[in-house]
């Protein structure tokens, strides 16, 4: 079973049950208006050890901190602000003391950086590895929500950044080279909470969700929630250094935002983000009447070599 056909079974078996206010599964977070025209945002990963991060390869400290920044960055692709998290740590033995304070101190550097209050969670002790479960807390206007299902046809796909580097280092960590500069990387991603917010904050910009499971699946995400098709510009995908067009594609955890908005005002968009932000924002594709994704190379159809990460392979 695919993780999408998974999910997709779970709503289907729940859907009967009352939503007491919230809105279903399908986006980076869940939904909660509160009144005053606002709305919580929840979002929740789980990072295990032999399938998220290799312990040999991650310090405790750098670890604290991924683990906190891959839950930050979903609430920054719905135009979320962070205001709180609950972590759970399942430890072995031989973690429970200079391991877990280490794991703590990185965790507490990133909820200081961005002014998330850590508000509660559950330990209990491993036999079989590491398991880290987060659960971040966002705040947002309601008319600032960006969803997954808001693609428009005739919209402009745009990413907030280079792509292919987290995979590269992931490359480096499993050929066992961890002291690279693509290696940290990998294990050091930075979430867009300040682009997020500034997205969200944009009426042209539409659909919205962050780059975690690499362009070739999550471009689908969008795709299959707002029921339209896409044309991507292979040539056009920004190639970080150091990876390749296939990594850039299809390598995950860059943890850039994937968005797509009305093409008429592209071209200020982009130009307000580089005066904010002092960088571009990358358009490489647009959204069509269709179903699938087609990727072409300098206007022909091409095949994309790889796909994004799958859960359950």
């Amino acid at each position: 079973m695919t993780e999408f056909g998974f999910i997709e079974r779970i709503a289907a078996r729940f859907a009967a049950l009352p939503a007491n206010g919230f809105e279903g599964i399908g986006d980076d977070c869940a939904v909660l208006p509160i009144g005053n025209h606002e709305a919580l945002l929840f979002t929740t990963d789980l990072l295990t050890e032999g399938v998220h991060f290799l312990r040999a390869a991650t310090s405790a400290r750098e670890l604290g901190r991924k683990s906190l920044a891959v839950n930050l960055s979903d609430v920054a692709a719905m135009g979320g602000r962070p205001v709180a998290t609950l972590l759970s740590l399942s430890l072995p033995a031989d973690t429970a003391d200079d391991w877990a304070a280490e794991f703590m101190e990185g965790y507490r550097e990133v909820s200081e950086r961005f002014g998330v209050a850590l508000a509660g969670g559950d330990t209990t002790r491993s036999e079989s590895g590491i398991v880290i479960g987060v659960t971040a807390i966002g705040r947002t206007e309601t008319s600032r929500i960006k969803r997954r299902s808001d693609a428009r046809a005739g919209d402009t796909i745009f990413v907030s950044g280079e792509l292919g580097a987290s995979g590269a280092g992931l490359a480096d960590l499993l050929a066992g080279r961890y002291d690279t500069s693509l290696a940290a990387i990998h294990r050091n991603p930075q979430p867009q909470v300040a682009e997020g917010l500034w997205l969200g904050a944009r009426p042209e910009v539409h659909a919205m969700m962050d780059l975690s499971d690499g362009l070739a699946s999550d471009i689908r995400r969008i795709l299959e929630r707002s029921h339209c098709g896409a044309e991507l510009d292979m040539e056009r995908i920004p190639v970080a250094a150091g990876a390749d067009l296939r990594l850039a594609a299809c390598g995950g955890e860059d943890y850039k935002l994937l968005f797509t908005a009305d093409t008429a005002a592209a071209a200020r968009l982009a130009a307000d983000y580089r005066d904010r932000f002092g960088a571009p924002l990358y358009p490489i594709g647009r959204i069509t009447e269709g179903t699938e994704p087609v990727w072409r190379q300098n206007g022909r159809p091409a095949e994309l070599i790889g796909q994004g990460f799958r859960h359950f392979d």
